[in-house]
């Protein structure tokens, strides 16, 4: 395959364009859902794609930026592909996209059965474009605008159906997204005053002349803010009873994608900005107790997307273990396991919204028998149950394997508690992942305690309709093909990624090599070469 190196700043800024401007052409055809259905689905196809040759390309000819307009660094907007922004935008774009086709079959509607679909369409659209604005982004402002944009559209989409239960939950993220928001802000202002810049290319070369008092506050106050956004204990309160409330579709790419943006923050400016590691004991003490109050959380859970919610919030230690490793090692880890994490916990959520359709609740008294009555529901739960919980020889099992191999190679005392507690957490995780599937696949549900209070529900699949937008209240425990098919496709490709784990560790491993020399991002945005830029290795 023989791809010009000119090509990649031509397809660097599609991912946010593309969206964006389908959620404009969604807008437009507000009354026409089909054309609306086709658009997004068409878009967001189209950004699978782009950023499938933006992995490639960057895996081969290494970090590329983009200075939008031809300015001059730092005037204008950059943009920056390396190995993990790359990967990132690859593997969201995947969920998204799947997330999408789950959400036409299951026809997400804004309120009553009276009002249209229309505005998911170009929410969703806008969700993506920010999403990716995000990951390009090669400045501390533009990551801060990336992160308002898609926090804007998930108030939106949170609360999509108006119910009282959506709202309150909503008001409650909003409340801690504004916060999370105003801190960031606190820090881009503190960052600005102490260098004259805002690029994180630039402020690589110059923060270490930045007294060490300063800096410590500066990386203290955008640590507090990405973590509440990655749900890092103990700034993940909100998350359980945030995201539980939304419909299914909304709730799996919260769920896969959200928080990760919060993640690649934290990765990107602690390997650029401060890899001296004078909060790495912080963030591995907080790694450890996000894995075991999240776990812990979990097993009191009676309700499956509040128990998932609370594995969500454990698994991000995992990630957090890795980056406060600080080692080439341990950053491969954590990157391996935040695309791992992400496809495997999405697909959850989808299946969970499945039970929901199948059975009528996802409450664990009141299921069972559904292994019996769905065995392809069944399989759903079980592949991405198994690969979250670790089993070999999944994805799961190979990222949390290079995780303790990482720990064990640093050696310290506190490297060795995390490995501890990471088996532990893994442990605890099959435990919660075994419970539901006693209780709500293998028992039967005359046995459930509230089992009489969900509705009966006759176990099928069904086409979608011709506008492809059902309304499951006509056809109650009916699961149409496409909500079906696309958690299948999604499971599927989680488990790609324990079928090509050996490539996609060593282009893990050559992210984490790049992470630990801030010289290869230095010369890609700045020009400069590595012994030029006096950033610290």
């Amino acid at each position: 395959m023989n791809l010009s190196p000119g090509l990649l700043p031509i397809l660097m800024p599609l991912p946010v364009l593309v969206p964006l401007l389908a959620a404009a052409g969604t807008l437009i055809f507000g009354r026409r859902p089909r054309t609306q259905r086709t658009l997004m689905l068409g878009a967001l196809t189209a950004v699978v794609v782009i950023c499938g040759l933006l992995l490639f390309l960057a895996d081969r000819d290494g970090t590329t930026a983009l200075q939008v307009g031809n300015w001059e660094t730092p005037i204008g907007i950059t943009l920056v592909v390396d190995r993990l922004s790359a990967g990132m935008l690859l593997v969201s774009s995947i969920v998204l996209l799947a997330v999408a086709l789950y959400g036409s079959g299951q026809n997400i509607r804004d309120g009553d059965e009276r009002q249209p679909t229309s505005i998911y369409r170009p929410t969703y659209l806008v969700l993506t474009g920010g999403v990716a604005a995000a990951f390009l982004a090669g400045d501390l402002f533009n990551l801060f605008v990336g992160f308002e944009i898609l926090l804007a559209a998930s108030f939106v989409l949170l609360t999509v159906g108006g119910t009282e239960e959506r709202i309150r939950a909503g008001v409650s993220y909003v409340m801690v997204s504004m916060l999370s928001s105003l801190i960031f802000l606190t820090g881009i202002g503190m960052t600005y005053a102490a260098t004259g810049t805002l690029n994180l290319a630039q402020l690589a070369q110059r923060i270490g002349a930045v007294p060490e008092g300063t800096r410590t506050a500066i990386y203290a106050v955008l640590l507090v803010a990405f973590g509440i956004k990655a749900a890092v204990f103990p700034l993940s309160n909100w998350l359980p009873d945030s995201y539980p409330t939304a419909p299914a579709p909304v709730t799996a790419v919260f769920a896969g994608l959200l928080t990760k943006v919060g993640v690649y923050a934290i990765i990107r400016t602690h390997s650029l900005l401060f890899p001296g590691g004078e909060f790495d004991s912080i963030l591995l003490v907080c790694g450890l107790l996000t894995m075991l109050v999240g776990i812990f959380g979990a097993i009191a859970q009676s309700d499956i997307r509040r128990l998932l919610s609370f594995t969500l919030v454990s698994h991000i230690g995992y990630m957090i273990f890795g980056v406060g490793l600080a080692s080439t090692a341990g950053l491969a880890g954590a990157v391996f396991y935040v695309a791992h994490h992400i496809l495997v916990q999405t697909a959850l959520f989808l299946v969970v919204g499945l039970i929901e359709r199948q059975a009528g609740s996802t409450s664990l008294r009141r299921l069972g028998g559904l292994a019996t009555a769905s065995p392809i529901l069944a399989v759903l739960f079980l592949i991405p149950a198994l690969n979250l919980g670790g089993i070999p020889p999944f994805s799961g099992f190979i990222g949390k394997v290079a995780l303790l191999q990482a720990g064990a190679e640093d050696g310290s005392v506190l490297a060795w508690t995390l490995v501890a507690g990471s088996v532990l957490t893994s442990l605890l995780t099959l435990y919660a992942i075994a419970r539901v599937w006693s209780k709500a696949f293998w028992r039967p549900r005359v046995e459930a305690p509230e089992g009489h209070l969900a509705a009966a529900r006759t176990p099928s699949l069904i086409e979608d309709s011709t506008d492809m937008l059902y309304d499951e209240r006509a056809h109650p425990g009916r699961m149409p093909l496409l909500m079906v098919g696309s958690t299948a496709a999604l499971v599927a490709v989680g488990l790609s990624l324990t079928v090509l784990a050996g490539p996609i560790l060593r282009i893990a491993d050559r992210a984490a090599d790049d992470l630990r020399d801030p010289g290869v991002y230095i010369t890609a945005v700045l020009g400069n070469s590595p012994a030029e830029t006096g950033a610290p290795r």
